[in-house]
């Protein structure tokens, strides 16, 4: 293939000399890549026909069949590397012969000009679909000022104006302004023509100009589908395709006084508040319009967007339609909040809104996500919440529920979650079939200039890595974005795909309202200064042309602003603000009808033994016929049949069981992650692969019973930012669903911080937002080095909600009161139990789980059936059950641990004979802490040492969380001590002997019954 790419850029620089018709060279220089002949040049393919030879060239790739046989052959030979087939030369030989015998020529000279005329319009054809770049050619930019694109470039095979037909077009193309009124036969890969197949070159030119040099750049012949070209360059080039009627311009101007002045009544009622305004791309709430109208029209009934702050209280009020007193009465200073959470800033919060359609009179459903300041980081959210939107309505080809994606022109280029998020779209599991993403392009980052803000011409060129196509577009022209969304939302239902619309604008103001942007961009915001609206420039154009009169326009305009006046007189009625009000997702019959539980207990976890014996069975199975798995998969299916016999069970499957039980009560389960199909330590093994059929795959787990939910496990891509933002947002469409994500390693879920900071920690507090999904990260610390050791639970405690000074009343209020629930079960049965606990409580919260990765096999973290069965339930904290529970007042120290660690502390235990004088208890639960459980334990052992012992590191996993509540217990009056390893910047050591010397040393502090004798706490 590279022998033809650079064959390809030669021919179009230098000319070949393929052919003579007397003697022609018979052999292809591979070696230096370059196509030569000994002969006299044949001007049939020389000069400007080179291009004839690369448009033959690109049509071969898109289809080896859209090109003769001849081409065919040659093309094959040079891309194998092999000789020139000498026939070749006759064949073509034959077809100037074939030219000559239909009168197209009666001497050689003619015949071979009109080839080469008519190959070069070709070329000029494609030069403008292929190489045109929106912002050197088309009149992108609204201010006139800016080469946005950041590349002054202007693409030396586009002519663009008739005027510039001189010198340089004779020497490129051999075209001369005699021939502009020739005409030429057209290229079946260009609709300019309409209904003609022919046009004079004059005509050509004006109809290519009219399609890529005005106020659309497209950006589409990257894609590698031929069908896909030429439905765009349909949508583009047919001659009259941008019409529209009178009332179609009427609604137009309509939206933009809703969206226009919208802004200048806050501007006017609150000058110095913040708010993030749309001016300057008023625009895009028409845009959003189109794209509902013609997504509604083709059979779409919920739309889920996300976007940045800027224009967002427009959206709410003019696409989502959200109560305009209720967005008004935010910028009330008095206004109380109720007491459901900390609250969010007015521009980062969302809506759901269930309305008819005008344009269509069809039911529409529009949400709006809720986000925080970190900009794209909504945008996986989105994409999750959109594709299980589609799974529970049966919409896999994604007719029915669909999203729209904002973005900022900085954010879209700079933040790599955008990237992350692209990555997902067309992955079977992650699939949204086709995001319309459209990017208000203000020119300009905060105070950042594009030229410091991206590398990439465009801000949108990151699009191109999944072959979306690109619609650059002025944003005053209203009529060119009207059509450009209208054909996005086309694209989107035609082909499944994503599509981006980028609207070229500017950002009246500095980044928020009380900035000075001159301080920066003094130039650009002189010209912004003296910009016309696009309002007013859009009506003087339709007052102009008889559409609407002066007068109609300012009834338009009297009409909205008294609905403002109107919603601002009662907002002032608003005292408090409820932030139930602005939910994104809500869960109808779930909760009450005032938002609380409907009960504040939970049943027991446990299931039946018979439930329990046969997902064991199934899950020991190949439950496909004809299907040979691995031989060491086959010892490891033995292995669990085996346990299921014997009623006991190891993590792998205890977990099978808990996930099982729920598929059975048509509770759907998500198990997403990278590798978590076989499991980072190969123990899970949730598909099985067929060892002889390539791509065969069995998930034993949806042949449990003949009516149960679906199971879904999903290896993702290499992504933690992307994907965990992703199973967030798929988690909040239902409470009843499993959805979890696993870390490859615990420490991995650091690259996804923004996700879990700034959603899963505190989206309830901000945005009232319930949501069970689940995190399971690997943690221990067993000599893997620093990166595969912690998963860092000391991050989670920081940033749990409980009052380490507060004792509470009852362990179920901390449970419903908590931002999320942190445990580190020691065996299988809890971990069984605290999955399915996440499911019975009549509340939903996240749950962080430190998963083990040495107990995945140790003999000893092993459970009974008898722990599991019905009645049953999660042990928050497992007290010591050995010799010292039965002599309590002889015990001399007891170890508090939680995790792995109680192995390795029970086995030396054992070792020096201490089972009478020391106790363990294992917390499973560490937040919301057990106060209650805890203190049953204390007050059993009242002269004993109290000890926290952790394998982690001081600074690092529990101790700095549990010491002041183990101190809020006793009331101060007794030590909580500690044993563990010393502080450290790095999570673990890469050393397998420093490893185990500092386990050895903490171990025999642990039970050395006199270390703390004469110390002070």
């Amino acid at each position: 293939m590279s022998h033809l790419k650079l064959f390809a850029a030669t021919v179009k620089w230098h000319g070949i000399k393929l052919l003579r018709k007397q003697d022609i060279a018979r052999r292809v220089f591979l070696h230096d890549r370059r196509y030569v002949s000994s002969g006299t040049s044949e001007p049939f393919l020389s000069g400007s026909n080179s291009n004839y030879v690369e448009e033959m060239y690109y049509a071969w790739l898109e289809n080896p069949k859209s090109v003769h046989k001849s081409w065919d052959l040659f093309f094959r030979n040079a891309n194998a590397g092999q000789a020139y087939d000498p026939h070749l030369p006759d064949q073509l030989e034959r077809k100037a012969s074939f030219l000559q015998s239909h009168g197209l020529a009666q001497t050689p000279s003619k015949a071979e000009k009109l080839v080469e005329d008519h190959l070069a319009v070709q070329s000029l054809i494609r030069a403008y679909q292929v190489s045109i770049r929106g912002h050197h050619v088309a009149q992108l930019d609204p201010l006139g000022i800016l080469d946005a694109d950041l590349d002054s470039f202007v693409p030396s095979d586009l002519i663009t104006t008739i005027d510039k037909l001189g010198e340089y077009t004779v020497w490129f193309y051999g075209l001369h302004e005699s021939d502009l009124d020739k005409v030429f036969q057209l290229p079946t890969t260009t609709f300019i023509g309409g209904n003609e197949n022919s046009l004079s070159l004059r005509e050509i030119i004006k109809r290519l100009e009219n399609t890529y040099c005005q106020h659309i750049g497209l950006e589409f012949m990257f894609i590698n589908d031929v069908e896909q070209c030429q439905w765009i360059r349909q949508k583009f080039e047919t001659p009259g395709v941008m019409k529209f009627t009178n009332e179609e311009k009427r609604t137009l101007l309509a939206r933009l006084v809703r969206s226009m002045r919208f802004e200048d009544f806050l501007a006017r009622k609150w000058s110095s508040e913040k708010r993030f305004g749309l001016e300057g791309c008023e625009v895009m709430i028409p845009a959003l319009k189109t794209i509902i109208d013609k997504s509604s029209e083709m059979g779409i009934e919920y739309v889920i967007m996300g976007m940045p702050h800027r224009g967002r209280l427009n959206v709410l009020a003019n696409v989502i339609r959200k109560e305009l007193e209720q967005i008004f009465c935010q910028f009330d200073p008095k206004l109380e909040a109720a007491d459901e959470g900390s609250g969010d800033v007015k521009y980062h919060l969302g809506m759901y809104h269930e309305r008819i359609n005008r344009a269509t009179n069809k039911k529409i459903t529009l949400s709006l996500m809720a986000n925080p300041s970190h900009l794209e980081a909504v945008d996986p959210v989105v994409q999750g919440k959109t594709k299980a939107e589609q799974f529970y309505r049966g919409d896999t080809a994604g007719k029915k529920v669909m999203s729209i994606l904002l973005h900022g022109d900085a954010a879209f280029a700079g933040q790599g979650v955008v990237y992350e998020t692209f990555h997902l779209s067309d992955l079977p599991s992650y699939t949204t079939n086709g995001t319309i993403h459209v990017v208000v392009n203000n020119q300009i980052g905060f105070t950042t200039d594009p030229r410091m803000a991206r590398s990439s011409p465009y801000p949108t060129d990151v699009a191109r890595v999944v072959n979306a196509p690109i619609f650059h577009v002025n944003a005053d022209d209203p009529e060119a974005v009207m059509y450009v969304c209208s054909v996005a939302a086309e694209w989107r239902n035609t082909f499944n795909k994503d599509v981006v619309v980028d609207l070229v604008c500017y950002r009246r103001r500095g980044h928020n309202e009380m900035d000075e942007p001159m301080f920066t961009q003094p130039l650009m915001y002189k010209q912004i200064h003296k910009q016309v609206p696009v309002l007013k420039k859009y009506a003087d154009k339709l007052i102009a042309d008889g559409t609407v009169t002066l007068q109609e326009f300012e009834e338009e305009i009297a009409k909205y602003d008294r609905i403002c006046e109107e919603a601002y007189t009662r907002s002032k009625d608003n005292k408090i603000l409820h932030i139930k009000h602005w939910l994104d997702s809500p869960w109808p019959g779930f909760f009450n009808v005032d938002g609380e539980p409907k009960s504040m207990s939970c049943p027991p976890t446990g299931i039946s033994e018979d439930l329990l014996t046969h997902i064991g069975n199934v899950a020991s199975s190949v439950p496909v016929k004809d299907f040979k798995i691995h031989s060491g998969l086959s010892r490891i299916l033995r292995a669990r049949l085996e346990m299921t016999k014997n009623r006991v069970v190891d993590w792998a499957l205890a977990e099978y069981m808990a996930f099982g039980s729920f598929l059975k009560e048509g509770i759907h389960v998500r198990l997403s992650g990278q590798d978590v199909e076989r499991g980072t330590f190969s123990h899970r093994h949730h598909v099985l692969h067929d060892q002889e059929v390539d791509k065969r795959t069995c998930v034993p787990m949806n042949h449990l019973w003949e009516q149960q939910a679906p199971y879904t496990v999903c290896n993702s891509s290499l992504s933690e930012y992307g994907v965990l933002g992703f199973e967030l947002g798929f988690a909040m469409a239902s409470p009843n669903a499993l959805v979890c994500w696993e870390a490859q390693f615990g420490d991995f879920h650091n690259t996804a911080q923004c996700i879990i900071d700034q959603f899963i920690s505190s989206g309830q507090a901000k945005w009232v937002r319930h949501n069970g999904i689940v995190l399971l990260l690997p943690h221990g610390m067993e000599g893997m080095g620093p990166e595969h050791s912690s998963a860092r639970p000391e991050r989670f405690l920081q940033m749990s909600n409980d009052d380490s000074d507060a004792y509470p009343e009852a362990f179920f209020s901390q449970l419903y009161e908590c931002n999320w629930i942190v445990v580190n079960c020691s065996t299988p049965a809890n971990y069984f139990h605290v999955l399915r606990r996440q499911i019975l409580l009549p509340f939903r919260k996240p749950l962080i789980v430190l998963t083990p990765k040495s107990l995945l096999r140790h003999p000893e973290a092993k459970s009974s059936f008898d722990e599991m069965v019905s009645g049953t339930t999660f042990q928050r904290v497992i007290p010591e059950n050995g010799l010292a529970a039965q002599a309590p007042h002889e015990v001399k120290r007891v170890i508090f641990c939680t995790g792995k660690v109680y192995y390795d502390l029970v086995k030396e235990r054992k070792n020096q004979d201490l089972e009478k004088q020391v106790a363990i208890t294992r917390l499973e639960q560490i937040s919301p802490f057990p106060f209650d459980l805890l203190k049953e334990e204390l007050e059993k052992y009242p002269g004993a040492d109290l000890v926290w012992c952790q394998e982690e590191h001081k600074n690092s996993g529990y101790y700095d969380y549990v010491k002041p509540r183990f101190r809020t217990i006793v009331n101060h009056t007794r030590p909580i001590w500690y044993v563990g390893r010393e502080p450290a910047a790095a999570a673990a050591t890469g050393n397998k002997n420093t490893h185990l010397v500092s386990l050895r040393r903490f171990l025999d502090t642990a039970f050395n019954l006199e270390a703390f004798e004469g110390k002070t706490f």
